[in-house]
């Protein structure tokens, strides 16, 4: 990393002309890593801008050295001869220059045709990139390379390299392919359709171009039929066309993304959200970007009350775009967190959300029956201290659920702003139970004005338990 440092500022400064610094570097450079040929290589160009042409007739011969496949290295070896007159000598260097640069050529070709063939495509990039060092007018080598950086997603890198072969030749039916390939994978297909088909018609038998152009119309068929279903509110058919779209090309990442999506979005409309869940899951692996396939997996891991999933992926959305629905999103996933770490009286005394004041006194004698601590005199005192505790529990809930000023504090989670939340103070009815089973005197010379009328119920039903076991 040091000589890398190194070599750097050199070629700062030789790109100022300032030969002299330049060579420092380079210097700096080779004794911090001796082995490197493109070291001593670039130090050779230094060197020969100073007219010190036997200094860098030894750092060229000490490159080629070091790798004889160094072009650049054989190049500046023949320059510095030819410089210093040794005319035989740079014409051998030359010779060899010209059959090593044909050798190396024919060596990258076969390098990328293998690297293809293993869907290697940077190394196919690489290959090309030193061949076109060589053979700099290839066409076959650009369109290689520009084909290989379309299937790795660099699109706008694969698009110039086609758009300069096309302004050259427009009737290149390689590079149209390759222009209608960077758009298919973008998901512009309709556009994508359009290249596919001029390629066939300047060269009726070229298969890619043949077979890109109906994956593209196959593929947007199939998208747009599950849309339709989708529409039509029939869920299961828009599932199964969206899977069969699925397995058209699992090359296109973008198009792909959204299917997935839309089938999350179908699967949560069915209820299943574990799946529609996997959906989501797989459409932003493909895709880091895609907020609606956050959204969508967010609002399933809030159906599922899985809230700390559901805060994690809101947040990766409100980072990336502030807006005042996803931060209201956040805000609420947040609070929903909150909730669900306190203690949930619904579920204490086994009732929805949604539940009535009549199911939640029926859901409340019912639990205060089951729990009662004389129902279990005859256990042991663990099981004892357990009812005891969940008996106090179903008492706690229905103070809090009976009461419509707090049930609605506690649903909206106003509580978690307060201290101490809803326990001690205020009407309990565990002040029933004062000595062995003694009604406060409160309650035995009648409630005060304030009692609403569940306070009364609970009041009188805790004391029915009393009176039915004893």
């Amino acid at each position: 990393l040091q000589a890398e440092g190194f070599k750097e500022q050199g070629n700062a400064f030789y790109i100022k002309k300032d030969y002299s610094e330049a060579f420092n570097y380079y210097t700096k450079a080779i004794d911090a890593c001796p082995k490197n040929a493109s070291y001593y290589s670039n130090r050779a160009a230094t060197l020969m801008m100073l007219c010190r042409f036997r200094e860098a007739l030894e750092d060229s011969q000490q490159a080629v050295r070091l790798d004889d496949c160094f072009m650049k290295g054989h190049l500046r070896e023949g320059k510095c001869h030819l410089s210093l007159g040794n005319a035989m000598a740079a014409k051998l260097v030359f010779n060899v220059f010209q059959h090593k640069n044909a050798a190396a050529v024919q060596e990258y070709e076969r390098m990328a045709e293998f690297g293809f063939e293993k869907r290697d495509f940077r190394k196919v990039v690489y290959c090309m990139d030193r061949a076109l060092a060589l053979a700099s007018a290839c066409h076959r080598f650009k369109i290689l390379k520009a084909e290989c950086l379309a299937l790795l997603g660099r699109y706008p890198e694969a698009q110039s390299v086609a758009s300069d072969i096309l302004r050259m030749d427009p009737t290149n039916a390689d590079a149209l392919y390759v222009q209608g390939l960077c758009l298919y994978y973008e998901d512009c297909i309709d556009k994508a359709v359009q290249f596919f088909v001029q390629a066939l018609r300047m060269a009726p038998d070229h298969e890619k171009a043949r077979l890109a152009c109906r994956n593209a119309k196959a593929l947007k068929a199939k998208k747009e039929e599950g849309n339709q279903a989708f529409k039509d509110c029939n869920y299961e058919a828009a599932y199964q066309l969206y899977t069969e779209a699925l397995k058209i090309d699992p090359n296109n990442i973008k198009t792909n993304a959204k299917l997935y999506c839309n089938r999350g979005t179908v699967g949560a409309k069915l209820k299943k959200l574990d799946q529609a869940i996997e959906d989501c899951t797989s459409a932003v692996k493909l895709d880091e970007t895609y907020i609606k396939a956050y959204l969508r997996r967010a609002q399933c891991y809030m159906d599922l009350e899985q809230y700390e999933e559901a805060v994690r992926d809101y947040e990766t959305v409100y980072q990336t775009e502030k807006t005042k629905e996803h931060k209201h999103l956040l805000k609420n996933a947040q609070l929903e967190l909150k909730k669900s770490k306190r203690k949930d009286y619904y579920k204490v005394l086994g009732v929805g959300k949604n539940a009535t004041d009549d199911e939640i006194k029926k859901a409340y004698r019912k639990r205060a029956l089951m729990h009662h601590p004389d129902r279990h005199s005859a256990a042991t005192p663990e099981v004892q201290k357990e009812e005891e505790k969940k008996f106090k529990e179903v008492g706690e809930a229905f103070t809090v659920l009976s009461d419509p000023k707090k049930k609605v504090r506690y649903d909206n989670g106003h509580d978690l702003e307060d201290d101490g939340g809803f326990g001690g103070g205020g009407n309990n009815v565990f002040d029933l139970t004062q000595g062995p089973h003694a009604a406060p005197a409160s309650f035995l010379c009648g409630p005060p004005p304030s009692y609403n009328k569940n306070v009364i119920f609970l009041q009188t039903f805790s004391l029915s338990i009393i009176h039915f076991y004893h």
